[in-house]
């Protein structure tokens, strides 16, 4: 091959200075050449290993599109769109993973394989051969110059013949060495050529035939697959910026707008006057708490009116909890030595004291505004605004700081013992959802397009419920259902269950099967998340009875019956796995079409949400038991009426039978004649009785042909 350097092998022999300097030559050529093969395979290493990575990411991508639909998102959910585009793309990466699996084969055999099998063999063949060549060298220079240190003086054959054996055995060794060496070099120089073409022809084959499996997988109908998804991806984005830009806006009108709002009191009252006809208010205040005889704390919580209760939550918790209760309360601002803007709020009775900080003096005195009206029934009526209006004077008069609450609490005390009723405000805020809500996708356990009931519905129609609260007097509360007092001792006495829990219903919804495990937390999920949404802190307090037979939920002050579970009917009872005090049960209800509504009740307890479940689950063993053993006695009864029936048969067959013998002895011995004598002579005897039933059949007989 014309282009090519050779070591000449026929100088091999006499080793002249001109060849050792060639050689050379040679030499720094070869390590030229593995230096640059070296370098060469790390880059060709660093492209298959990227390759293989590719590969790799590739599958794992497609494998997590796959497993979209698995996925579970709070704000996410059943989007059919989605899932089934990203099952396209899913099934289109799936391919293109597999092309990069063909791909990295094919780099491995035809890239990698050639240029390792260069750097690992010629390579390290050329080093071995120089190793060795350089050893007999030296040998042949050892022996050289022992052969030429032999005296003429004392000449001795052995050591001669020694010398030369060993002159002539390191020559050859030498040579030999020498003309492998020199042929592994020149054949180098051809090898050098093949060990980097090869490695490249073979990359760039591979790239070829991975892009013609793309070229065929990626057809005109992914084309236009991509462009319809890059349209919609375009949509989505143009609508994102017109939302962003909306909501940039929104944001500088609310902060124009709340600007006054920042500072925690208002330098100007008549900008933000005090609005006194409010019947619902919420907000932060500080409260105080005892933490010994004289010493005390105050505490920031989140505060709201629910009908007639303040309430309180902490940013952490889930609802609300009750601090006192509204009605007939009195209210009124007092002087604190170490805060300003507070007021405190007695119980009718006197007992309960909770004192509270606002953050401004119109924040205060709305707050005791709003808790007057409370106190005075005000948000029962129908127009709850026009009357506070008119007795808002009241309110006036509780705003001015008193230092002594005791004598104006003792003033204010209503003179009645007894204390007057008030009405829980009823209102089904599912029945009327709202958009904010409608955005939000259930999850495939509820039942789509379900509104959630966040309040107990009355059981009776409303006019029935409109003369009860007309016709409620003053000394007791109203039943809001419209329910007398008189049916409230409706629990079954021979229960052998009797457990209270006070309870407090947060919403319930229908869901789609009552077997899965994982419907009530989803459904505890979907109402606390639209509480949150719609801002609903009110719930209306009851208490839980666990019976054997059913489950009740009572009014706790007028003790009537608000709704009614048969036991049979709760398919299972749960709790929240992170808040206890969380419950909720399943309820399976018949329609009135023969068909099942499947509803789930979540609830708030005081106590723990597990005893209450396991307080159901001991209910339905015991019913479950009792069922079974009356079962039982319902068939030994019915045994034993069957074994008294065929008693009285059988005895009924024997006084038949009794009756015929009888009769048959009758007829045989009214038959017979007196005294016939006997076959051996002698006369045949009756009986008294005999004697005396054939002779009243003889004047029978006689009295019946007188007659004739």
């Amino acid at each position: 091959m014309p282009g090519i350097e050779k070591l000449p092998l026929e100088e091999t022999l006499e080793d002249s200075p001109q060849t050792r300097s060639l050689l050379g030559v040679f030499e720094e050529d070869t390590a030229a050449i593995s230096n640059y093969c070296t370098q060469l395979y790390q880059a060709m290493q660093r492209i298959y290993d990227a390759q293989n990575e590719l590969s790799a990411a590739t599958h794992l991508t497609s494998r997590l599109l796959k497993e979209y639909d698995k996925q579970r998102f709070p704000l996410g959910g059943d989007d059919e769109v989605m899932s089934s585009t990203l099952q396209q793309f899913a099934k289109v990466i799936d391919e293109l993973s597999s092309c990069h699996a063909v791909l990295s084969t094919q780099l491995a055999d035809a890239m990698m394989f050639p240029i390792s099998q260069f750097k690992e063999r010629d390579l390290k063949e050329i080093l071995t051969l120089k190793e060795v060549f350089q050893i007999a060298s030296n040998d042949h220079d050892t022996a050289i110059n022992r052969y030429s240190r032999l005296s003429k003086r004392r000449d001795n054959d052995k050591v001669r013949a020694e010398v030369v054996e060993d002159v002539y055995t390191s020559r050859k060794k030498q040579h030999q060495t020498m003309l492998h060496y020199f042929c592994a070099l020149n054949t180098l120089q051809y090898k050098k050529k093949t060990a980097l073409l090869e490695p490249l022809l073979g990359y760039m084959q591979a790239q070829i035939s991975f892009f013609k499996l793309g070229s065929e997988n990626l057809t005109q109908q992914w084309e236009d697959f991509l462009g319809t998804i890059g349209t919609s991806v375009q949509n989505v984005r143009r609508e994102m910026e017109e939302e962003v830009g909306q909501m940039q806006e929104n944001i500088q009108q609310m902060e124009r707008s709340c600007d006054p709002l920042y500072a925690p009191c208002d330098p100007d009252p008549a900008h933000s006057p005090v609005c006194r006809n409010l019947t619902r208010k919420q907000g932060y205040l500080y409260i105080r708490n005892k933490t010994g005889l004289v010493s005390s704390s105050w505490e920031r919580q989140y505060f709201f009116t629910q009908g007639g209760n303040l309430m309180q939550q902490g940013r952490g918790e889930v609802a609300g909890g009750l601090v006192t209760d509204l009605d007939n309360c009195s209210v009124m601002a007092v002087d604190s030595d170490d805060r300003r803007f507070c007021f405190q709020v007695t119980s009718f009775d006197g007992k309960k004291v909770v004192t509270l900080q606002a953050e401004s003096r119109k924040d205060c005195e709305e707050w005791i505004a709003t808790i007057n009206n409370i106190s005075r029934r005000i948000y029962l009526s129908e127009n709850a605004e026009e009357l506070a209006a008119k007795v808002n004077q009241t309110a006036l008069e509780a705003v001015t700081p008193s230092p002594s609450f005791q004598q104006r609490h003792e003033s204010m005390r209503p003179s009645s013992k007894g204390r007057t009723g008030r009405t829980n405000s009823i209102s089904s805020v599912g029945s009327e959802p709202s958009p904010a809500l409608s955005v939000l996708s259930l999850d495939a356990l509820v039942a789509p397009d379900t509104p959630i009931q966040f309040d107990i519905i009355s059981p009776v129609t409303e006019e029935i419920s409109g003369q009860n609260k007309t016709a409620a007097q003053p000394g007791r509360r109203s039943n809001p259902f419209g329910e007398s007092g008189d049916n409230s001792a409706e629990d079954s006495e021979d229960s052998i269950l009797h457990q209270l829990f006070i309870v407090r219903f947060l919403g319930s919804m229908e869901v789609k099967t009552a077997e899965s495990a994982d419907v009530i937390s989803e459904t505890m999920r979907q109402i606390l998340a639209a509480r949150a949404i719609h801002n609903i802190f009110r719930m209306t307090e009851s208490h839980l009875l666990v019976t054997c037979d059913c489950l009740k939920l009572i009014d706790p002050q007028t003790q009537v019956t608000r709704l009614r579970f048969p036991l049979s009917s709760v398919v299972q009872c749960a709790s929240h796995q992170d808040n206890k005090r969380l419950f909720g049960f399943v309820l399976q209800a018949a329609g009135g079409r023969g068909d099942s509504r499947v509803v789930c009740y979540i609830f708030e307890s005081n106590n723990d949400g597990e005893k209450i479940c396991d307080s159901i689950g001991l209910a339905k063993q015991i019913a479950f038991h009792s069922e079974m053993e009356s079962k039982a006695v319902e068939k030994k009864k019915e045994q034993d009426k069957a074994k008294e029936k065929q008693q009285e048969e059988l005895n009924k067959q024997k006084q038949i039978e009794k009756d015929l013998e009888e009769q048959s002895r009758l007829i045989a011995a009214s038959s017979r004649p007196a005294n016939l004598p006997a076959p051996d002579g002698q006369f045949l005897v009756l009986s008294s009785s005999q004697s005396e039933e054939s002779d009243v059949g003889e004047e029978g007989k006689k009295r019946g042909e007188s007659e004739a």
